[in-house]
């Protein structure tokens, strides 16, 4: 904690601690350091109110207490005497409540950083009637409101982040004219209209964000007014019409991000033309034509995303010329050709994804090269041939090669010789001894001599701990031609172990009626038995993914091991060749996406069997994702967290939370991937 003697340095002008341990609050004794000018006790771990003598320092210039777990509202009496003051940091704590509008006591104020907290309310018009206003910095927290009229007062205005919130309306894109603004970001809020033609910008104009909004219409080319761009972020909104051409000619960009938008006709070659570009992202948009071989250009390039479109042609081989690539994806589109052999040069490269193409030929064995790799997918392609045997893409498993039939080798655990596509070399066959097939012989029988006792062994334990319940595929001789035969494993006592039982309780999988839900890897059926046992039964769609019953019992066999009280629980599989089969409790109550955008019955139930509110009346249908979002707006977003989950800094729970509502968004486009949903998080941990 502080210590409280530092309050006797009468003369005392500067105290600056940032950056330590420090706990506990600003010692009530320093009220009478009326002689101070800058207090800076940033990132540390004080909590707390703020302490409502702060105001009383006259000659107050920098008040910085950002980056702690300081709570409450801010007060008014912090800005009483704050005629000196030039910047005050509150960023980064768990503060609640709404601005106080005495902050334009604060003539002389040049800015203020009141981001990462849960501030709610409105954008208070004081904040630009003080004439020096050049900094404000409200992003990540809960304001609503249209906010154009009151920003565009800020004639002083060089730094405006008001991403994250709840603002509507028309963004306030008048201020990117002003004479010294350099960074504009307005990004995931709920601003509508288009992107105005820019008639003026700031030549310090350098990060311009509007993502993650309801924008629409077309992307001005008078946008390349702004020569001094850095960034520029359009993604995740509406925006339709075509990549203007003449953002080539913005030589200072180095991110550029058009993702997630309606945005068609091809990828300009003159993109190439940005030397020091390093972010290119246009995944999921309606993109046609051939990746530009100009883009080669881009030496300094980092990420190259143009995942999710219609692009076709080839990978250009001159694609090792950007020699700092550590992220390539061109998964979901249509590229064909061969993947070239020069991609073994990124040496540099941890994501690379050419999924969902029709490339074909055979995997270059120079992607061994890439010893960095942290995901790797070739799956879905027509790709054939031998698999390379290098451990760099060997450890990403069946997985990452799936789906192309003419694929063999490790870890496929297809044959090369069953299709034919292994390697001359390996279709030779030498000549042994007779000593050496003996010796074979040998060998093999014991080891299978070794594996039949072994099985007796499992069995025999099985019977005798008698937990599970193994029903080999033995209908009875009156069983009719259509049955299917498999293997059925019970873990669970309570179910029928007769096989007239099971021929009864799976006409549900023919029923319409017993269909609870589907997703992409299979439908699920509710099955009934006498006695009023009810299961639920997913029915896989493993056509590509599995290839053999050891394959999936083993798969099986890590679900098996899954325990946690919200998940559901494990009572079996079944296997036969044309059909697999899960079963596992059933819950009634509907599913995830019914609880998360309403069309159930009242009273929903997440998966942790609680209920997220109480419903003020019983018949009141309670749409989570609306309910969450009002809490959000209204500033009470605690009230939906665990209360085991108090002693986390609220601050980050709504951040996720709020991530979470975009990840539940109705319309597909609007969901982050996962790569985007990481990068989110990251920028939400705390330091």
């Amino acid at each position: 904690m502080l210590s409280p003697s530092l309050s006797s340095l009468n003369s005392l002008r500067i105290l600056t601690l940032y950056g330590n341990r420090f706990t506990g609050n600003v010692p009530v004794e320093y009220a009478g350091m009326v002689n101070i000018w800058k207090l800076n006790l940033s990132s540390n771990a004080m909590s707390g109110l703020i302490p409502e003598f702060l105001g009383e320092f006259q000659n107050l210039r920098l008040l910085d207490l950002s980056r702690n777990e300081f709570y409450g509202s801010i007060p008014d009496a912090l800005f009483k005497n704050c005629f000196k003051t030039r910047f005050i940091s509150l960023g980064h704590n768990n503060l609640s409540g709404t601005i106080p509008l005495s902050i334009g006591n604060c003539l002389n104020l040049m800015g203020f950083d009141f981001s990462f907290n849960n501030l709610s309310g409105s954008f208070p018009s004081q904040i630009c009637g003080i004439p020096s206003m050049a900094f404000v910095s409200l992003r990540s927290n809960s304001l609503v409101g249209d906010v154009r009229e009151q920003v565009l007062v800020c004639q002083s205005l060089e730094f405006l982040d008001l991403g994250s919130n709840f603002f509507t309306g028309l963004a306030p894109f008048d201020v990117i004219g002003l004479t010294n603004m350099s960074y504009f970001n307005v990004s995931f809020n709920r601003f509508q209209g288009g992107i105005p033609e820019i008639r003026s910008c700031s030549d310090r104009m350098e990060t311009f964000d509007v993502s993650g909004n309801g924008l629409s219409g077309q992307i001005p080319s008078s946008i390349t007014i702004c020569g001094s761009l850095k960034v520029l972020n359009l993604g995740f909104n509406q925006l339709s019409g075509s990549i203007p051409v003449h953002i080539g000619n913005l030589k200072e960009l180095s991110v550029l991000r058009l993702g997630n938008n309606t945005i068609e006709g091809s990828i300009p070659p003159e993109l190439g033309n940005v030397e020091w570009l390093q972010v290119l992202d246009l995944h999921n948009l309606r993109l046609v034509g051939e990746i530009p071989t100009d883009l080669s250009k881009c030496r300094f390039l980092l990420e190259l995303d143009l995942s999710g479109n219609n692009l076709q042609g080839e990978i250009p081989q001159t694609l090792y010329n950007m020699t700092y690539l550590n992220i390539l994806d061109l998964h979901r589109n249509r590229l064909g050709g061969s993947i070239p052999t020069s991609l073994g040069e990124l040496s540099r490269i941890q994501f690379l994804d050419l999924s969902e193409n029709e490339l074909s030929g055979i995997i270059p064995s120079s992607l061994g090269n890439l010893t960095r790799l942290a995901h790797f997918n070739l799956s879905s392609n027509n790709l054939s041939g031998v698999i390379p045997l290098s451990p760099t893409i060997q450890n990403f498993g069946s997985t990452a090669f799936s789906n192309n039939p003419k694929l063999c080798g490790s870890p496929l655990g297809v044959s090369c010789s069953a299709n034919g596509s292994g390697s001359s070399a390996s279709r030779r066959t030498r000549k042994l001894s007779v000593s050496a097939i003996i010796a074979i012989v040998a060998a093999a029988l014991i080891l299978i001599g070794v594996c039949i006792i072994c099985v007796m062994n499992v069995r025999a334990r099985r019977r005798r701990d008698g937990l599970t319940l193994v029903a080999e595929s033995t209908p009875p001789a009156s069983t009719e031609s259509n049955i299917i035969i498999g293997k059925l494993v019970l873990f669970s006592k309570s179910l029928p172990s007769k096989y007239e039982d099971w021929e009864a309780g799976t006409k549900a999988l023919l029923d319409k009626e017993c269909m609870v839900g589907g997703g992409s890897i299979g439908t699920v059926y509710r099955a009934s038995f006498e006695g009023g046992v009810f299961i639920a039964v997913k029915k896989l769609e493993t056509l590509g993914r599995i290839r053999s019953q050891d394959e999936f019992e083993q798969e099986i066999g890590r679900l098996g091991n899954l325990v946690h009280p919200n998940l559901v629980a494990f009572q079996g599989y079944y296997w036969s060749a044309t059909m697999q089969l899960i079963l596992s409790e059933f819950i009634p109550n509907g599913n995830l996406y019914q609880h998360l955008h309403g069309h159930i019955h009242p009273g929903p139930k997440l998966v942790t069997g609680r209920k997220p509110v109480e419903s003020p009346a019983v018949s009141e249908v309670v749409i989570l994702c609306d309910l969450v979002r009002g809490l959000l707006e209204n500033g009470t977003a605690s009230d939906c967290f665990d209360r085991r989950l108090r002693g986390f800094a609220e601050n980050e729970l709504i951040q996720v939370m709020k991530l979470g509502l975009i990840c539940t968004s109705e319309v597909p486009s609007r969901r982050p991937s996962m790569a985007e949903v990481v990068q989110v998080l990251e920028s939400i941990r705390p330091g």
